[in-house]
């Protein structure tokens, strides 16, 4: 059974393959590219359920593959889980900034890799069962369909990551409560970081812009400062 289409891109043809490999003995369907401007083509005429990225490309690097990819509406939605080598952590935060989900450091456990492509990819099959339109969460002027993987803020479209909608979606749910770091790294992402919650900070980053660029006055989500992070509770 496929299980889903993932487009890999990387220059590098023996990791490509590796990751092809996997791939295919899990089910999935898998798509290739060797260079940004191949992974680009494939992704509007494919339309991948996800897509592998290497950060260092020729013709065009995996930071501005995936921000061509977030600036796109018709692609936006789409996972990226970003590969980068050891020592570029400055560009990891930068790729997390620009709107990738995940990332997996050189060398990797293609196990690890399998992991986190099939937590991604069971999350949105599961938002994907349930189509109730009635199925709401409004806190406030945030509205939030979880099936649809949709918000609105003020009746404005908030233009969400799955990972910004999985991460805004459990704060909402429970506001007032204080989760910390390492409990959204489990809940949203569906592993353990080990230990590195930076992916957490960038992603609350990114939503906060989001919703203060429709409105600057309204802060819902609150830092714990040493702890983590909770969604505020509204007076009513």
């Amino acid at each position: 059974m496929n299980k889903g289409r993932v487009l890999v891109v990387d220059d590098e043809d023996a990791i490509r393959e590796l990751i092809v490999f996997n791939l295919k003995q899990q089910g999935f369907e898998a798509i290739e590219a060797a260079d940004g401007l191949e992974a680009i083509r494939k992704v509007e005429e494919e339309r991948p359920d996800l897509v592998i990225l290497d950060l260092m490309l020729p013709k065009m690097d995996g930071l501005e593959v995936c921000q061509k990819i977030r600036h796109s509406r018709e692609l936006a939605k789409i996972p990226i889980i970003m590969l980068t080598a050891r020592g570029e952590e400055v560009d990891r935060v930068l790729g997390l900034e620009i709107g990738a989900d995940d990332y997996v450091t050189k060398p990797f456990s293609p196990r690890e890799l399998m992991a986190r492509v099939k937590a991604i990819l069971r999350r949105l099959a599961q938002s994907q069962v349930e189509e109730d339109s009635n199925d709401k969460l409004s806190i406030g002027v945030l509205k939030i369909i979880p099936s649809r993987y949709r918000a609105t803020f003020e009746g404005i479209e908030l233009e969400l990551t799955p990972k910004e909608f999985e991460l805004l979606y459990m704060l909402a749910l429970r506001p007032g409560k204080v989760f910390t770091r390492n409990e959204l790294l489990e809940k949203v992402w569906g592993y353990e970081y080990m230990g590195d919650t930076r992916t957490v900070d960038v992603h609350i980053r990114r939503l906060r812009k989001k919703m203060e660029e429709i409105n600057p006055d309204l802060d819902y989500i609150e830092t714990i400062r040493g702890v983590g992070y909770r969604f505020r509770e509204l007076k009513k």
